[in-house]
């Protein structure tokens, strides 16, 4: 793969200016240094050329609904505190949702439907995740994604997951105290089952819980509009995965 400007003057682009927002709010209390030089690594990233130009294109273009706003534009951390007990996994970023707001699953619908869940289930305390400085706060619970931006068509690479993944994995050894993992569709599953070398993998399901040692990996559907959309996945299916979550992270070891 080329390099990010190789790849620019290569593919005819131009470079876009975003300003870079200060990490701010993006991470709930208590936070550890380890896990705060992680996630300035996160949003410093630049090891995908297309992922980058995708991210400051959607972050300079805009959607019109947001062109008074000013976006992240850059690979998102990971949310929550760093002793949590569950870890949530999803795909990546949405390009005006967490590429805009700078925090994970904020500012899209699929957002709506994961943060009431998680409010519904007693883990965070409200229901809404508009911006980063809205008050959100998790108990116990830490939000992640396989890829950190925003892919075009919601599609990264092979390469560019491959890419991600050493930020996945230096997160996994840290979180110490976890308990229960929650993956967020079949992406997740699959890419998280890899990790902790899972063998054989189980097929993805919704409501699926498998052991690998001290931790439980519970899969849902994707709160995708498609899914949402559908009936695929109701606020009641995805409410019950997160009690679930709660109840699996609170038994003892």
């Amino acid at each position: 793969m080329d390099s990010y400007p190789q790849y620019v003057t290569a593919h005819g682009f131009a470079t876009p200016q975003v300003r870079k927002l200060e990490i701010r709010n993006v991470n709930s209390n208590p936070i550890r240094a380890d896990i705060a030089e992680l996630d300035r690594d996160v949003a410093d990233c630049r090891r995908c050329p297309r992922l980058v130009h995708w991210r400051e294109q959607a972050a300079t273009e805009k959607r019109a609904a947001f062109r008074d706003q000013e976006y992240w534009g850059r690979a998102v951390p990971s949310f929550g505190p760093a002793n949590a007990r569950i870890l949530v996994v999803g795909l990546a970023p949405a390009a005006h949702g967490a590429n805009r707001t700078g925090r994970m699953f904020t500012g899209d619908r699929s957002g709506d439907w994961l943060y009431r869940a998680l409010w519904l289930a007693g883990l965070a305390n409200q229901p809404e995740s508009t911006s980063i400085d809205d008050g959100l706060d998790l108990l116990a619970t830490r939000i992640t994604s396989v890829v950190r931006c925003a892919p075009p068509d919601n599609k990264p690479t092979t390469d560019e997951r491959d890419r991600c993944l050493d930020y996945f994995r230096r997160e996994l050894t840290m979180l110490k105290e976890a308990r229960v993992i929650v993956c967020l569709g079949s992406y997740a599953w699959e890419n998280t089952a890899r990790e902790l070398g899972i063998r054989p993998r189980p097929r993805f399901a919704h409501g699926l819980e498998h052991q690998a040692g001290p931790l439980t990996l519970l899969c849902s559907y994707h709160p995708s509009q498609r899914n949402t959309f559908t009936g695929l996945l109701t606020e009641d299916m995805l409410a019950a995965i997160f009690r679930r979550a709660a109840e699996l992270a609170t038994k003892p070891a």
